[in-house]
């Protein structure tokens, strides 16, 4: 099975940037995508409807702001929300039950200017992690993909030392991702690639892509349970459309 994820920062505006195109080449179980910016009544019937597809939204209340989706194959059991009335008003969680797994397509809180959301986005986190135990509780393997915005260790982006302070690398988030992982909870790209250099999210000032001056804030993470079916977890490096990039997930 065949899992995507991709912050695509505009549904719209991916579209116009050939979306659709990449998922009929890649051909993905599910395609989970964060930062839609926009409800289902804003988008025409070719993204509503690409063959083989049926699609799923999470929109936020404010018009053009934050949003999940994911575009499955096969139909799930069940589709729910975070259950945090604060955090869904934004939109940022979608969890969809299959048969061997739940995933939990999030897009976490940026900690924002001057760091004024970080405890918003450390009480987003502290909420997702609380259902995810829940679900691992209930005898369910879990499979959490998103933009999380936070880079976790300095391998995770190219300058650590000139970022410490800003959001995306705060201690305050770091020390979440530390909590999680310690909770049972594994970063599968890191079972794979023990390297630096490698990264999903470039920002669009100073040239920094074509730099490869990046941050490794998207993640794939399941539950230690379920990472010996993990067969491959993957980035899409050289897919453009969006200020971040794919990341693939691959599980038996």
């Amino acid at each position: 099975m065949k899992i995507i994820s991709w912050n695509v920062n505009g549904i719209r505006a991916a579209q116009r940037k050939g979306l659709l195109g990449f998922l009929a080449e890649q051909a993905p179980d599910i395609l989970s995508v964060q930062e839609t910016k926009a409800h289902k009544e804003q988008l025409d019937d070719e993204l509503l409807e690409p063959p083989g597809y049926r699609t799923i939204w999470m929109s936020a209340e404010r018009k053009g702001y934050s949003g999940v989706a994911s575009f499955v194959r096969d139909e799930p059991r069940s589709v729910d929300v975070l259950g945090v009335p604060e955090f869904d008003i934004e939109g940022r969680v979608q969890i969809l039950e299959y048969p061997d797994f739940t995933l939990v397509n999030a897009y976490f809180p940026n900690s924002g200017e001057q760091c004024a959301r970080v405890d918003y986005k450390v009480a987003f986190c502290d909420a997702l992690m609380a259902r995810c135990n829940e679900l691992r509780a209930a005898g369910r393997n879990v499979v959490i993909c998103g933009d999380y915005n936070v880079a976790h260790k300095p391998i995770d982006l190219r300058e650590p030392e000139k970022n410490e302070g800003n959001a995306g690398y705060l201690a305050e988030e770091r020390e979440w991702m530390d909590r999680f992982v310690a909770a049972g909870y594994v970063d599968t790209f890191r079972m794979f690639n023990r390297d630096p250099g490698h990264y999903t999210w470039w920002s669009y000032r100073f040239r920094a892509r074509q730099r490869d001056i990046g941050w490794r804030i998207d993640y794939f993470c399941v539950n230690e349970e379920f990472r010996q079916c993990v067969t491959a977890s993957t980035i899409l490096k050289d897919v453009m459309g969006s200020d971040h990039c794919p990341i693939v997930l691959t599980i038996a």
